[in-house]
């Protein structure tokens, strides 16, 4: 089992942002949901993403809300598929920041984890985020990412007790991923009361960069989640957008309003 890793790519590249004083964000994008949609990733750059969370749609997504599956089966129904995804993205230049894969346990077994994780690295992908693998059954995964050079990152939500955010804090690589309420994605009016004290508790356990995500929508919320967290994961309020029709640029715009919030914090 792996636990002393020297920090890659994403740990690296998000400590050196968050040790400057920035306010870390992260959106998310569903690979395939569009022709063209790589145009989404510069997009995000363009705006101020300081990593990216590319979804690779899977047909049973459990932890998701009603939008991430809608945009998980819209780009099913294109004909997505994981190697399709990363064919693309292996035409996409250096963007300057991490891509964070995440997706279900199914696809990483489906290749096997060895296949799944270098076909990931030879796209360009540093991160791997899977919702279903708890932490007590990471250790495979853990190492044969690690040895791809992939971080798997770990989540850890309010109900989490005490030993096991502990060892999720240790034992998760690039940062670890804040799910700010019990539930699955989607936009919400409010962020959640037990984002603060889920924060505080991992910052005890860890130095590791820590980013909130699940139902941070706008730029009130993004500054909120600011105040505890070193960043934001933005999902659903992105895939909104795109499942309405809007474009790149329009992106663009409604990130850099998240950026310019997270900037005053």
């Amino acid at each position: 089992m792996t636990n002393i890793l020297a920090p890659g790519v994403v740990e690296r590249h998000l400590r050196a942002r968050r040790d400057t004083g920035r306010g870390l964000l992260m959106p998310y994008v569903t690979g395939g949901i569009t022709p063209g949609w790589t145009r989404y990733l510069k997009a995000f750059v363009d705006a101020g993403a300081d990593a990216i969370e590319l979804g690779l749609p899977f047909s049973d997504p459990t932890l998701d809300g009603v939008t991430i599956q809608q945009a998980s089966d819209t780009a099913l129904a294109r004909g997505a598929s994981t190697r399709r995804i990363l064919a693309d993205l292996a035409e996409v230049r250096d963007l300057g920041v991490p891509l964070v894969a995440s997706t279900y346990y199914n696809l990483v077994l489906h290749d096997g984890p060895e296949a799944f994780c270098a076909a990931l690295r030879r796209a360009g992908v540093s991160g791997l985020i899977v919702p279903d693998l708890p932490v007590h059954e990471a250790d495979e995964l853990t190492d044969v990412a690690a040895a791809a050079g992939v971080e798997l990152v770990l989540l850890a939500s309010p109900a989490t007790p005490r030993p096991r955010l502990e060892e999720i804090s240790r034992r998760s690589r690039g940062f670890v991923y804040a799910v700010s309420l019990m539930g699955t994605t989607g936009e919400r009016a409010a962020l959640a009361a037990s984002a603060a004290e889920l924060t505080a508790r991992i910052r005890r356990a860890t130095d590791r960069p820590v980013l909130l995500g699940f139902g941070i929508s706008t730029p009130d919320q993004a500054r909120e989640a600011g105040r505890y967290a070193d960043g934001v994961v933005v999902g659903a309020a992105v895939m909104r957008r795109v499942l309405d029709g809007a474009g790149p640029d329009d992106l663009r715009a409604f990130l850099a309003t998240l950026r310019r919030a997270l900037d005053q914090e």
